[in-house]
């Protein structure tokens, strides 16, 4: 089953449960990946795994971000509310990499690209991404990428 797939049938489980976060929360998931195949292939292009689980990674860091603006402006309910919808995004993300599995990518990766320096971030990181293939997000893979450059 694909990611839109899943996303359908979850949908029509939220119409009959009557759950209405869960619900708005999908169909806005549903409209953005329907925007993105659009904006890729026309109006009846189709999105990938990959390409549905990249707009997927947009939509949770949307919420990340969101999250941070409204508990540095004091405003927690709204930051409640962006956390359920997190936590539902979560759910059509592939499983992530534990620390120790980022760390012991990246140092493999390390050292298949030879690099030394941060100088070099760059094509560590592009390897890493390319090898990784959406298990974890950029930040932690660049501050993971930057740790042991550093050492």
């Amino acid at each position: 089953m694909t990611i839109q797939q899943r996303i359908d049938s979850d949908l029509k489980d939220a119409m009959r449960a009557k759950d209405a976060a869960k619900l708005g929360v999908l169909r806005m998931l549903k409209s953005a990946i329907k925007y993105a195949a659009i904006e890729k292939a026309g109006g009846d292009g189709d999105l990938d795994d990959t390409e549905a689980t990249q707009v997927v990674r947009k939509q949770v860091k949307q919420r990340q971000d969101s999250i941070e603006s409204f508990e540095s402006g004091g405003r927690p309910e709204l930051a409640t509310k962006e956390k359920e919808e997190l936590a539902i995004l979560t759910a059509y993300l592939p499983q992530a990499m534990s620390p120790e599995e980022l760390a012991t990518a990246v140092r493999e990766t390390i050292a298949e690209t030879g690099a030394t320096s941060r100088a070099q971030m760059g094509a560590v990181m592009k390897a890493l991404q390319a090898k990784l293939a959406g298990r974890a997000d950029g930040k932690s893979l660049s501050q993971e990428v930057q740790r042991q450059l550093a050492a």
